[in-house]
């Protein structure tokens, strides 16, 4: 941390205060950690974050249920220790954050990476994203703005290997807030075995909030794979949406190569599932509002639920209210009804959305209605309506609470499946990577496939 810098004397007492806290509670944390891990169910791995003005902040995961608090000044020396507890039989992954931040405030120094310990990179959280220096979400936090040397695709250019990953970083204890990033892993099964396999072996993707499934190969070859030389490169890309895409684009050397956009949408087949996102909120800005919500599917099924609820936003822990965390919980009730319940305050400007939603994929046909009631207020919405545009409803008068069923997205607008074949005869190591753009602003970005070069 700085020193001899009063401006930053509140901001050191605070971490140095967080470090003394997380020392006191690890014993305490790894007994959690532990107790609710549930193979199949619910994976869990104990973690610590790692300062440093020089090297970048890195995250520390250990694969099994105990691990230790490693103090050190330099990451060669963080290096070394984790070494010594791989030799107890402790994994561990040290895993770069917020990599956009100029080398020596924070960000990542692509002269010091290597694989050991870390195959993936984090280019997504509510800091902002290091995917280039003119990709969307800009570094806006109080450390500073994204520089160009500590993106991905500079540490790309750099011959680096790495997948990729997004995480929230989000300081509300609101788990897994929406809109501020995410991870996807290509598993064998859901344990810690499976997902560790899968990040090690760069079977990753970094995503916005929507869960959009990623699929992409290169001569049949997952995301994540080192190929060996050879000019002619089969491309396969296989996206699911949770909304409809506007485009998605295949990149080599940085560079796109290929798009498939929106336009190419075959007709809407009405026999398809949709998905519908029912959005909560605006209201007073900063007034606490309580949502209690129950659905039900006539002449219709419900194939999955997704939620999209997020805690509020704060740049800095030093600036949160305490209060309570934890205000969502949803339960789905067979294949027609769905309960919800959680909390909105109003959005706090009007580029940045406060909302809590939940998407419905619905399997349906033209006399489908979703019914229900939303805090005592009876709703009928047709989906045949929905087809055609959003429709909104208020509790109480002008500037009150309101809920907006979003428009139906058909399955031809969420989902995309397109190839190519790209020729290459450079001497180099090649890489590819794909990107995923959908109308309401939400993205993945798949970790790269590299080919080595002749």
């Amino acid at each position: 941390m700085p020193e001899g810098d009063d401006r930053l004397a509140e901001v050191v007492a605070f971490h140095q205060e967080g470090f003394r806290r997380a020392e006191e509670m690890w014993p305490h944390l790894q007994e959690v950690t532990e107790s609710v891990n549930e193979d199949g169910r619910f994976v869990t791995f104990l973690s610590q974050e790692w300062h440093s003005m020089q090297h970048g902040d890195h995250n520390v995961y250990f694969k099994g249920g105990q691990g230790e608090i490693v103090r050190t000044a330099d990451l060669e020396g963080m290096r070394a220790k984790l070494r010594g507890l791989a030799q107890q039989g402790m994994e561990c992954f040290l895993i770069p954050h917020h990599i956009g931040y100029l080398t020596g405030y924070r960000g990542i120094n692509w002269d010091e990476f290597t694989p050991e310990f870390t195959p993936v990179v984090e280019i997504i959280s509510m800091h902002g994203l290091a995917e280039s220096s003119d990709a969307p979400y800009p570094y806006l936090h109080a450390m500073g703005p994204r520089d160009g040397k500590g993106t991905m695709q500079h540490g790309l250019r750099t011959g680096r290997v790495f997948g990729v990953i997004g995480s929230t970083d989000h300081h509300s204890a609101h788990p897994g807030t929406y809109g501020h990033g995410r991870v996807s892993v290509w598993a064998r099964e859901l344990t810690r075995d499976g997902i560790w396999e899968a990040i090690a072996a760069r079977r990753t993707y970094a995503l916005t909030g929507d869960r959009i499934t990623l699929a992409f190969s290169v001569n049949s070859r997952p995301m994540g794979s080192v190929l060996p030389p050879t000019p002619e490169r089969s491309i396969e890309v296989s996206v699911a949406g949770g909304g409809a895409i506007d485009y998605v684009e295949v990149l080599h050397r940085n560079h796109a190569i290929h798009r498939w956009s929106a336009h190419e949408c075959k007709v809407h087949d009405t026999s398809e599932p949709v998905k519908v996102l029912l959005e909560l909120g605006w209201g007073e800005k900063g007034l606490n509002f309580d949502w209690n919500v129950d659905l039900r599917l006539i002449d219709g099924k419900l194939l999955s639920v997704e939620p999209r609820f997020r805690g509020p936003d704060i740049i800095t822990p030093l600036q949160a209210d305490r209060g309570e965390h934890i205000f969502s919980n949803w339960a789905q009730l067979g294949d027609e009804q769905v309960r919800f319940a959680t909390r909105t305050w109003g959005n706090p400007n009007t580029v940045t959305p406060a909302t809590q939603g939940l998407c419905l994929e619905i399997l349906g046909r033209e006399s489908t209605r979703i019914a229900g009631q939303i805090n005592g207020y009876d709703i009928h919405v047709d989906l045949a309506e929905l087809a055609h545009g959003s429709r909104v409803g208020y509790l109480g008068g002008y500037r009150a609470p309101a809920y907006c069923f979003q428009r139906a997205v058909s399955k031809a607008e969420y989902t995309c499946n397109t190839s190519l074949m790209h020729r290459s005869d450079g001497g180099g190591r090649d890489w590819y990577y794909v990107r995923v753009c959908q109308k309401n602003g939400q993205w993945a970005w798949s970790s790269p496939i590299w080919v080595e070069g002749s």
